[in-house]
């Protein structure tokens, strides 16, 4: 009897494929195995010591143990109001334009579940970050996937073509989209925009009569004289757009869970509602120590995170290079989006991962987790360091070795 009830919005989610290797990769590790895993973007550091220090200053508060604000402490807000006032020069309402999150995941997801009808259609370009096409699947919304395209040597986006396959998408769409998806720096593939690209998107979304949420989780991590633009920074973004970032990258705050959403004050009122509804938001002192993180701490992202990545990135391009794997070269993020060496491509991104794990006891993410135009890559995190890299690339070249010759002897 109880066989035959189903779970519909549970149904619509596929088999979520990097479990397959994060079990393979745990019963190497059981069974002995030294897995160098770049396979999570897991920041591999501590959050910034004064932060850490903030948080157990006001911990040892008793009246910071009770409930908190679900929307985020005012202080919060103001922070991460004047953190777009610095990095951007975009003024933010703290009470109607931001709202405090539990990481930008959650925030994302709730604001989609908030706002999506059934039968709503989003565009979401393809590859992509999971969640940011299921969360609509979840809300009983539909997805319109877009092939994303950029270059493959410096993963910067060809604007032109995005726009135009957006244009395609919108006039053949049915019903017509109400909201559009934009990730840069992209995860997974690293790609790049310039602002102009969202001044673009910001003309279409009004003669179109759609919104845009804008996940820029990245930002920060940027290499080469690359910054990130916010589409915020666009006159009357406000109007169709909201923003989301997060302190787990860049802060190495992931554990903390602490992002925020910005911008639309009828899509962050709509997030601040059904968050009142389902939590009492962050423990207050993870709060305050944010606080401090955007406020006085800018300056660490630099000296301890970014300079960090950089270096891991050109070990990882010029050590992979010589092991016979040849890498681009993102400008941001703390991946790299490496398309499969041509010898082992026609195993698809999943077999080349968990032949990759059993046989160089490296770990890395499947390409076709994020969307079926990935499945020719695998997503690289760099959050293991130089020495480890270094011994990945020894793994590697070997594994690439022996899978020549046996492809010869057949």
């Amino acid at each position: 009897m109880f066989d035959e009830i189903r779970f519909n919005k549970i149904d619509r989610l596929p088999k979520y494929v990097f479990a397959v290797v994060n079990e393979l990769k745990m019963a190497e590790r059981r069974a002995g195995a030294d897995v160098i895993d770049f396979s999570m973007g897991n920041p591999d550091g501590p959050a910034f010591e004064p932060v850490i220090e903030k948080l157990v200053e006001s911990a040892k508060k008793p009246h910071t143990h009770g409930y908190s604000a679900s929307k985020g402490i005012y202080k919060l807000r103001l922070a991460i109001c004047n953190w777009y006032l610095k990095k951007y020069d975009v003024v933010l309402d703290p009470e109607s334009e931001a709202v405090a999150t539990m990481g930008s995941k959650e925030g994302y997801v709730h604001l989609v579940q908030a706002i999506t009808n059934p039968g709503d259609v989003a565009i979401v370009p393809d590859p992509t970050y999971p969640i940011h096409s299921y969360a609509f699947i979840l809300a009983g919304g539909n997805v319109e996937k877009m092939e994303l395209t950029y270059n493959e040597q410096n993963y910067e986006v060809d604007e032109d073509k995005f726009i135009e396959d957006l244009e395609h998408a919108l006039k053949n769409s049915v019903p017509k989209p109400k909201y559009l998806v934009v990730n840069f720096p992209h995860n997974p593939t690293t790609a790049t925009v310039t602002l102009d690209f969202y001044k673009r998107l910001i003309e279409i979304a009004k003669r179109e009569r759609f919104y845009i949420i804008s996940d820029i989780a990245y930002a920060d991590i940027t290499f080469d004289g690359y910054k990130t633009p916010s589409i915020l920074q666009v006159e009357g973004a406000k109007d169709v757009a909201v923003e989301s970032f997060t302190l787990s990258k860049s802060y190495n705050m992931a554990g903390w869970r602490v992002g925020f959403i910005v911008g639309n004050p009828k899509l962050v009122g709509a997030l601040q509602k059904i968050k009142s509804w389902l939590d009492y938001g962050m423990f207050t002192p993870i709060q305050v120590a944010a606080t401090v993180a955007l406020d006085e701490h800018t300056d660490l992202v630099e000296e301890k995170v970014i300079t960090k990545y950089k270096r891991r990135r050109d070990v990882m391009i010029e050590a992979f290079a010589n092991a016979g794997w040849e890498l681009g070269t993102p400008n941001s993020s703390m991946f790299i989006w490496g398309k499969i060496p041509e010898i082992a491509r026609d195993m698809g991104s999943l077999e080349f991962s968990k032949e990759l794990l059993l046989k160089a006891q490296v770990a890395v993410s499947p390409g076709i987790g994020f969307g079926k135009y990935g499945d020719e890559y695998v997503r690289i995190a760099l959050i293991e360091n130089e020495k480890r890299i270094r011994q990945a690339a020894k793994n590697i070249k070997q594994f690439l070795s022996d899978l020549k010759k046996q492809k010869e002897a057949q």
